[in-house]
This record gives C-alpha cells, sequence and structure tokens, in this order.
C-alpha cells in the first residue's frame, strides 16, 4: 500500500488538485503552483477537462497544447501551463511509438480519434494521465535538478470522478496485456503510487462539498492513491462573540442593546430595522454552527487542513499570490 503522509509539507514531484465543483479548485491549484514555483523553482500547471479555467485565474489568453509561462514566483521562480487535449496527446503518442503523427491528423479529420476514444475512454484518460507522467518525468540537462519541471502541479476532474480518471490507467493495464498502451499505464501507474504524488481535495464548510471530500477520501484509500491535504476554501470569520452567537440562535439577542449600538451608529433604530438585524445575526449564527459541525467531519478525515480566505472583492492576480503566500505560510509546500 501508499504509505500515508501525516502531515506537510509536501514535497511530492505531482500535486494533484480536486475539489466539487464551485469549490475553487482551480484557483486553489493556480496558488499551490505559485507557492511551489517560490524560491526560483519551475512548476508546471496543467489542466485536463477542456474548460480554460487556468487560463482564466491567470488572466492569460486560452492555452494551447504547448507549454506556456503564465506567471513568475518570488525568488525567481516560474509557473507555466498547459491544456492537456485528448487528440493532441494521441497524435503525439502516435509519433513517440509509431512514427505515425502525419497519420494521426488524417486519422482526426475522418473522426477515428474521438471513434477510438469513445468506444475506449479508458485510453482517453490513460492518453491525459500519460501526458502528465511525461511533464513529471521529463528530463532536462540545462537544470540543476536534470528535471524539466521541478514539480508539476494537475487541476483535475472533479471529486466524484477523480478516482476512476486517476485509477483508469490500472483499468487499463488489466485489459492491455503489452505493448505501448500497457507501458503507458504502466508508467502512469509508476507515478502515482511512488510515492511522488499527493492527491489535494478543495472543500467548502458546506454539507455537499464536504461529503463528496469524505467520499472522495474514502475511494482514493481504495484505490491505494495517495491523500494529500484538504484545503477549506472560502472562509468566513464569524462576525460575533460566541456569547453573542449563542444568544442569536437562540433568538434571545438584547433588542434594546442592539437599537442602542444602530443609534450609536447614526442610524434610526426603529422596530422593524432592529428586528431584521437580529433576524440576520439569527441566520449567521446558524451557518457558523453548521460551518464548525463540517468542520468537524473535515477534522475527522486525519489529513493535514490548510484554510484560504473569502475572496469578497473577488479574484485577481494579487490575491492569487496572497493565496500562495497563505499556503506556504500553512507549510502546504516548504
Amino acid at each position: 500500500m501508499v504509505k500515508q503522509a501525516s502531515q506537510g509539507p509536501w514535497s511530492r514531484r505531482l500535486h494533484v488538485v480536486t475539489g466539487k465543483g464551485g469549490t475553487g479548485k482551480t484557483t486553489v491549484a493556480g496558488a499551490l503552483a505559485l507557492a511551489l514555483a517560490t524560491g526560483g523553482q519551475r512548476v508546471l500547471l496543467t489542466e485536463v477537462e477542456g474548460r480554460q479555467q487556468i487560463a482564466q485565474v491567470f488572466d492569460t489568453p486560452p492555452l494551447a497544447y504547448r507549454e506556456r509561462r503564465v506567471a513568475s514566483a518570488p525568488g525567481g521562480g516560474e509557473v507555466y501551463a498547459l491544456a492537456v487535449d485528448a487528440e493532441e496527446a494521441l497524435l503525439e503518442y502516435l509519433e513517440m511509438f509509431y512514427n505515425l503523427r502525419g497519420a494521426g491528423k488524417v486519422l482526426g479529420k475522418i473522426g477515428a480519434i474521438d471513434f477510438a476514444t469513445t468506444i475506449a475512454p479508458g485510453v482517453r484518460d490513460v492518453l491525459l494521465t500519460g501526458k502528465i507522467k511525461e511533464a513529471v518525468n521529463r528530463p532536462d540537462g540545462t537544470r540543476p535538478s536534470g528535471l524539466a519541471y521541478d514539480a508539476v502541479v494537475l487541476d483535475a476532474p472533479p471529486t466524484g470522478r477523480v478516482t476512476r480518471f486517476l485509477n483508469v490507467a490500472h483499468e487499463v493495464a488489466g485489459l492491455a496485456k503489452m505493448g505501448p498502451i500497457r507501458a503507458q499505464a504502466d508508467g502512469v501507474l509508476k507515478v502515482l503510487h511512488s510515492g511522488q504524488t499527493a492527491v489535494h481535495l478543495v472543500t467548502l464548510l458546506e454539507e455537499m462539498p464536504v461529503q463528496e471530500t469524505v467520499d472522495a477520501v474514502e475511494e482514493l484509500r481504495a484505490a491505494n492513491l495517495p491523500v494529500g491535504g484538504v484545503v477549506v476554501n472560502m472562509i468566513r470569520p464569524p462576525m460575533l462573540g460566541p456569547a453573542d452567537l449563542s444568544a442569536a440562535r437562540a433568538g434571545t439577542l438584547d433588542l434594546e442593546e442592539l437599537a442602542a449600538g444602530v443609534k450609536e451608529a447614526g442610524v434610526e433604530p426603529t422596530a422593524d430595522l432592529v428586528g431584521e438585524l437580529a433576524r440576520e445575526a439569527a441566520q449567521h449564527a446558524e451557518r457558523v454552527a453548521l460551518e464548525a459541525a463540517q468542520r468537524v467531519a473535515v477534522e475527522a478525515l486525519d489529513r493535514p487542513v490548510y484554510e484560504l480566505p473569502l475572496a469578497a472583492d473577488g479574484m485577481d492576480m494579487g490575491m492569487l499570490y496572497r493565496f500562495a503566500e497563505m499556503l506556504r505560510a500553512q507549510r502546504m509546500v516548504a
């Protein structure tokens, strides 16, 4: 079995980032790439779903099937990005193993590539993960490490599909007993199960994202895939102290004190206004209590937990760099 690390920092060559849709996993993947690149490292950030989410996060033109620098990191680091496309990966595969790139283009024009990846979707995912594996292992004799990249970050499919996506090479290896496809599948499995990889999960302190995270951790462990840390995104600090939260939730807030506070702010404390504020306080207290319950569920996973705040004014590159600093401060990476 893969030995599960008990804590960070995660000194791995491949960082897989997954999460339920809407949790901000691409933003976290981008911040993690910047954090890893800090101090002069070269990091490749990749995506495999054709949604061009990385380009949006880094405010760059859409990514082609070509590695392109998208950001610099403090200390001379660099972040490159790549959108892995199944058809281009297949063409590259045909050229690498059969010297048939030209023939592959002809096949693409007649729809044979779509046909092949439709009837054998597992092969499609092996081609995608195979490209990631190639980037992880690519040599570069001009660099001190001897490798093209010091780390690779994969913005992976959502939690509901990530285990099958990562484990598909195992299924294909069982079907293909020999040949290049089997070799590709074996190479992917070697990277995923060699201690070079960590699968990090992004969640919110809400019931559905947390439950998907819990389920994904169970599935990853059952598949013997290395579970990394859990990033709790969009954290909102309580606006009331513990005593006021308890009173608000119980409906026992001191309305006279609340009215006095409104008056001090220069607003007329009408009964309707004070009542509405009390209702909002009760809703806020209820949300804080629900988030506390979800936090217990996250901590029960026995994985390192990292936190990022809600970007109230929206995400931009400045906030992305701040998130990278926060992940480093929390020792998600060294």
